[in-house]
């Protein structure tokens, strides 16, 4: 952004709706890294607990008790 922003700068800088394009493409990003976290937290009190191979079948990580 910062480079776009030196190649622009001789000609007064980027226009505003370059700005404020890139404002919502920061802004989308920041919502949706907020909402995969949300959707991928382990409820509170319980411990990930990983990949096992128990009688030559691999069982998926899962969440389990503390």
């Amino acid at each position: 952004m910062f480079i776009l922003w030196r190649l622009t700068a001789a000609s007064g800088g980027p226009s505003w709706p370059v700005l404020i394009g890139a404002a919502c493409g920061l802004a989308l990003l920041a919502a949706m890294l907020v909402w995969l976290h949300q959707e991928r937290a382990l409820p509170a009190g319980t411990a990930y607990v990983p990949a096992e191979l128990q009688d030559g079948r691999i069982v998926p990580g899962r969440a389990g008790p503390r």
